[in-house]
């Protein structure tokens, strides 16, 4: 693996890095405050080739890679982690399930709309009663002729209000049983699918959280994803790829709030000096930057092997968990040096310090990670 960043990788970071600090810096904890979900930003990051970042050029999106898109996550989430988290979302859940798993009428259909942010897409598998339990989902498709009626409810689900199309794993054989699970493409119009309750946040405020409701939602078996029964299998693969844009938003909201500490301890004078210059305060920013290039070396990682179509789930387990830990512990050390600053809003590591613990806990849990590495490690 090549240590060094590209030239593309650097030109894409910096287009980033630009947009957020001119697009998203001075709006975002009024985002924040209100919860308003900010749909005229991923607009122009659909403009930008921002929201099809793996998308092939031939369904209308950049066809870049995943070292470039997770660039592109870290640098959104240095500045908000909601947009970073809506932006990881969209492209590797709903569009990267139709790119992975739909036939090319589905991706001419879909893909275009979704990687200019005509449409903003959402992707539903948890639920009320079943987060990690998964193959215990009450959302039910039923056969009827060419069509299928789907009942039931997705829970915490990103843009779950707001998105145009979502796909929807659904139960379509017997719960527990093996391969009882199939995907679906349903679109915001179609009948029976509402949107529930939004939920009010610790943090990740500005990106939308939802309910998706289904009540006798018919749609046509030309909207299913692949085979019958193979929708739990393409989810975990799906998720794989997913796990590497949590891990690169985490690792985002550790740089910010480092960068921020590194910042504020060269400007913020006790006794006399800049408390950079106490042990205590320089020890910290000492283990974040250490935390922090470790976190960056699994996630380049885990890129390096998915460009290449080698096996990654360990890989990608691994800097997810690894990233999002960290970044709940470099930000409460960043609340720390700031001191009663840091836990104000005026300040911006307060921010960091509530939008970090999501990523601790959503496509799956730090518990539910440590699973995943550890069935890798343990296969014969």
């Amino acid at each position: 693996m090549n240590f060094q960043q590209s030239e593309l990788t650097q030109q894409v970071a910096q287009s980033a890095k630009d947009f957020a600090n001119q697009h998203i810096r001075p709006f975002l904890m009024d985002w924040d405050e209100s919860q308003e979900f900010p749909l005229h930003v991923f607009k122009e990051l659909g403009t930008l080739g921002m929201m099809g970042v793996l998308v092939p050029e031939q369904y209308g999106g950049t066809g870049l890679g995943y070292f470039e898109y997770s660039a592109i996550i870290q640098e959104i989430a240095k500045v908000c982690g909601s947009v970073g988290l809506s932006l990881a979302a969209h492209n590797s859940l709903c569009t990267g399930h139709i790119l992975s798993f739909g036939n090319e009428t589905q991706k001419h259909k879909y893909l275009p709309k979704l990687a200019t942010a005509e449409y903003i897409g959402a992707w539903g598998l948890t639920e009320p009663n079943t987060g990690s339990d998964a193959g215990n989902m009450k959302t039910v498709a039923v056969k009827e002729g060419d069509n299928w009626r789907i009942n039931g409810a997705k829970s915490w689900i990103t843009h779950g209000k707001s998105g145009d199309v979502a796909v929807v794993i659904c139960r379509t054989g017997e719960p527990r049983a093996k391969n009882n699970s199939t995907a679906f493409i349903v679109d915001r119009n179609t009948p029976g699918f509402t949107a529930g309750k939004k939920e009010n946040k610790l943090g990740m405020r500005a990106s939308e959280t939802a309910e998706m409701i289904f009540d006798n939602c018919i749609i046509s078996d030309e909207n299913r994803l692949g085979e019958v029964g193979d929708g739990f299998k393409q989810a975990m693969k799906i998720l794989d790829g997913g796990r590497i844009s949590i891990a690169a938003l985490s690792l985002g909201i550790a740089k910010g709030a480092y960068e921020a500490s590194v910042k504020y301890s060269k400007e913020r004078r006790q006794f006399d000096q800049p408390i950079s210059n106490f042990q205590a305060i320089a020890f910290k920013l000492a283990d974040m930057a250490t935390k922090i290039e470790c976190a960056e070396l699994l996630i380049n990682q885990a890129c390096d092997l998915k460009m290449k179509g080698l096996p990654m789930t360990k890989e990608s387990a691994m800097a997810k968990y690894y990233a999002s830990e960290i970044a709940v512990e470099i930000s409460t050390d960043a609340v720390q040096i700031f001191g009663g600053y840091g836990y104000t809003k005026d300040f911006p590591v307060e921010k960091f310090y509530r939008d970090s613990k999501l990523c601790t806990i959503g496509e799956g849990t730090s518990e539910i990670h440590r699973m995943v590495i550890a069935r890798e490690l343990l296969k014969d």
